[in-house]
């Protein structure tokens, strides 16, 4: 018995200092983690801060601090990320995406041929793309099977796949045959219900469909008020949800403390929406004077898509597209710009939305040289990917940037966005939540 027990001591004594050394300094939680970072853009304060030393715990932000020699010393076994060599941004922020869909530009009922449950891994890979593209947190604005987002958003949030952050929308509203109708089949043809959870008749049904999409799950809401340049049977100027339709949305969502946007893209659909109380427009590719005058006194996002056109104009023909898809997207593409440049003059409020899923998703970086082209800096870029749409989304404090309290959502680029802005184009490193993702 007095062997055994001294041979069971040696191995306590023995294994105690095995864990010692394996963890010198027992202070530092196992949760924490310092990043080096070369160069830090801080969009809150339109900055950019060098040799910056990024401390997260419990996966936000805790402190910054100067790095290098005189800094504080980092604590002996605390897990160490080096991006000395890197410009670091907090995570990128895209508003209009869609992740769990399928790309219908080709043949418009491309959504009937693809089962709910392809659907689902189809938007885990495209939740998986976008994260590693940089992009930490999305607006999911709209899917033809309806909370095929909000699923999504769930099995991201409980880890069972890698993606970013999401608000989801859960559905379209539209009206029958609208732009978000699965439109272009026979006659005969019976769409399934979950295709038509947000298809609405008049004001009275508007507030009953948007109190379900609410009580399934969905965070905000998407109008679709005019018709769509990828939607057989509508046009992108004509107005067709009612000014009662969207008030009736616009009062539901704030009795829930949420938020609707409309896809408008007719100067007479984006006022209309405007007037009934939305937060944002998307694409708003025809706004006229009145128009921008009207977001910029009412405090309104304008949330416009400005690369779109020119893979559609380029992808579409190569691959014989629908001749009424092109020509509508002809008639937006540079009307938009336009009015995107008329409203980064006016001081609009201006979000960082790509619509995805138009183009391969991973892409979305794309649109930045485009906002610089049209009249923005490449810090009013970056802060409408960061800052201005984490205002929008109504998640200041969690995301957007990256003072202490914020999600520690962060992406490592080569080379200086500032004085080249494509280089978001090719991120080489991510970071959610305080977890290297890339």
């Amino acid at each position: 018995m007095l062997v055994r027990s001294l041979l069971l001591a040696a191995l306590c004594a023995s294994a105690t200092s095995a864990l010692a050394q394996a963890a010198p300094d027992s202070t530092v939680p196992a949760s924490t983690v310092y990043v080096r970072a070369g160069r830090l853009v801080d969009p809150e304060s339109g900055q950019v801060l060098t040799s910056r030393l990024i401390r997260v715990e419990q996966g936000r932000v805790a402190a910054i601090t100067a790095d290098g020699p005189g800094a504080a010393a980092i604590p002996v076994g605390a897990r160490v990320i080096d991006w000395s060599g890197y410009t670091v941004l907090p995570g990128l922020i895209d508003m209009h995406v869609h992740l769990a869909d399928m790309d219908q530009s080709e043949n418009v009922a491309e959504p009937l041929l693809h089962s709910a449950m392809e659907i689902a891994y189809v938007g885990a890979r495209n939740a998986r793309t976008t994260l590693m593209a940089g992009f930490t947190t999305v607006h999911n604005c709209g899917n033809f099977r309806a909370y095929a987002d909000v699923e999504l958003r769930n099995a991201i949030n409980r880890g069972d796949v890698i993606g970013p952050r999401i608000s989801a929308v859960g559905a379209y509203v539209t009206i029958p045959g609208g732009g978000g109708e699965v439109t272009g089949f026979a006659p005969d043809v019976e769409v399934p219900a979950d295709m038509r959870a947000g298809v609405v008749a008049d004001a009275a049904d508007t507030t009953r469909k948007v109190n379900a999409l609410f009580q399934h799950g969905a965070d905000s809401i998407k109008l679709i008020a005019t018709g769509a340049v990828l939607a057989q049977g509508t046009e992108p100027g004509q107005q067709e949800l009612s000014e009662d339709e969207m008030r009736a949305a616009v009062t539901v969502a704030k009795a829930r403390g949420s938020w609707v946007t409309a896809h408008a893209h007719g100067a007479t659909g984006i006022k209309s929406a405007m007037r009934a109380g939305v937060k944002a427009i998307e694409h708003a590719s025809l706004i006229d004077d009145e128009g921008i005058a009207m977001a910029k006194a009412k405090g309104v996002w304008l949330d416009m898509d400005i690369y779109d056109g020119d893979y559609i104009a380029d992808y579409g023909r190569a691959h014989h597209w629908p001749a009424d898809m092109l020509r509508k997207n002809d008639d937006t593409t540079q009307a938009q710009r336009d009015g995107f440049a008329k409203a980064v003059k006016a001081g609009v409020k201006l979000s960082f939305g790509t619509d995805a899923g138009v183009y391969p998703h991973g892409l979305n970086a794309r649109q930045f040289k485009y906002m610089v082209r049209y009249g923005m800096t490449p810090m009013q870029a970056i802060q409408a990917a960061t800052t201005v749409s984490a205002d929008l989304l109504g998640w200041s404090k969690d995301v957007g940037a990256l003072s202490p309290g914020h999600y520690a959502d962060m992406i490592a680029v080569k080379g200086d966005p500032l004085a080249d802005i494509s280089v978001l184009e090719h991120v080489d490193h991510v970071i959610k939540g305080g977890d290297v993702v890339k």
